[in-house]
C-alpha cells in the first residue's frame, strides 16, 4: 500500500516486511489523532503496526465494522449518501478482498476509513467471507479494478452507484459506461490523490464529483481557480459536480454544520 505520507509499505502474513520513506514529511490527521509530528521511516512503520494489532489490518483477524471516525471524509461521506438511501451501494477497495461492493455504512466506514492506498493485494478467506463472496470482485485473486466492480454492481441491479477512484483515466471510463447503461447513476470519488500532476487534477475535476486533496498542490490550485465549494482547511475535500456539492452538504447537515477552524495546518510539502 502507500500510505502516511505515500510511503510504500509491503506487509506479508500479517508483518511490516518493507518501508519505503515518505514522500510528504507532516500529515494533520495523524498529527490531529497519533501525535505524529514528522513522518519518517520509524513513525511509518510504528503506525502501519498500531493498525495490525489494533484491528488486524490485513489479517485474518480483520475487524470490519466502525462508526463515523471524522468529520468529513469520504468514507463519511459515502456511508451518509447510504443512509439517506442516494446511492444503493459503494464500490470501494478492501485489503483482502481486492474491488468489494458494499450497502452497509459502518462496513465502508471500517474498511476505508482505516486503510490507504492499496496498490494490490492478496485474497484473505476470512476477510472475503465477512464482506461476502458474491460481493466481491474477484475473490481468487482480490483484483483491484474499480471499472469492472462497477460494471458487476451493475450486473447485479444496482442502479445507483458511488465509487472510489485514483486516476482519471478510470474516472473517465466511468463516465462513458453510464453512456452505455440508461438508467444507471455513476458517483465518482476521487482518493489518494498526493502527487498527482497538473493535468491528472484537471481531468479529475472534469469526470469526479468528489475529490479529496491529500497533499496535492495541483488539486488546491485547479480548485482555487474554479471556486469550488470545499469542506475543510487542512485537507479540503471539494465538489467537483452539482452532485459532490449536494453529497458534501448532506454531510455539514448530517453531522449538525461545521465548526471553523483556526490556524489549520496543511501537508507539507504539498506535492
Amino acid at each position: 500500500m502507500e500510505a502516511l505520507g505515500k510511503a510504500r509499505i509491503v506487509i506479508k502474513d500479517g508483518k511490516v516486511v518493507e518501508v519505503g520513506e515518505p514522500q510528504v514529511e507532516f500529515c494533520p490527521l495523524f498529527y490531529k489523532y497519533r501525535g505524529i509530528e514528522k513522518l519518517d521511516l520509524e513513525a511509518v512503520e510504528e503506525n502501519i503496526n498500531f493498525r495490525i494489532e489494533d484491528f488486524g489490518m490485513c489479517t485474518s483477524q480483520r475487524q470490519l465494522k466502525m462508526k463515523d471516525f471524522l468529520s468529513f471524509g469520504i468514507s463519511e461521506t459515502l456511508g451518509t449518501l447510504l443512509e439517506e438511501n442516494v446511492i444503493e451501494c459503494a464500490v470501494i477497495v478492501c485489503e483482502g478482498c481486492g474491488t468489494v461492493i458494499i450497502e452497509d455504512p459502518e462496513l465502508i466506514q471500517g474498511i476505508g476509513g482505516r486503510i490507504s492506498g492499496i496498490v494490490s493485494t492478496t485474497p484473505i478467506e476470512e476477510i472475503i467471507n465477512v464482506v461476502g463472496a458474491n460481493k466481491v470482485l474477484e475473490p481468487e485473486n482480490a483484483e483491484i479494478n474499480q471499472v469492472k466492480g462497477v460494471l458487476k454492481a451493475i450486473n447485479m441491479g444496482y442502479n445507483k452507484i458511488a465509487v472510489t477512484v485514483a486516476s482519471s483515466e478510470h474516472a473517465k471510463a466511468l463516465r462513458g459506461l453510464e453512456n452505455e447503461y440508461p438508467g444507471v447513476e455513476i458517483y465518482i470519488f476521487a482518493v489518494h490523490t498526493t502527487g498527482v500532476s497538473r493535468v491528472e487534477a484537471e481531468n479529475l475535476f472534469q469526470y469526479a464529483d468528489v475529490i479529496t486533496s491529500c497533499a496535492s498542490k495541483h488539486l488546491r490550485a485547479v480548485a482555487d481557480q474554479k471556486n469550488v465549494f470545499s469542506v475543510g482547511a487542512s485537507i479540503p475535500i471539494y465538489a467537483a459536480s452539482e452532485n459532490g456539492k449536494k453529497f458534501l452538504k448532506m454531510r455539514i447537515e448530517k453531522i449538525g454544520g461545521l465548526k471553523e477552524k483556526k490556524n489549520a495546518r496543511i501537508p507539507d510539502p504539498l506535492i
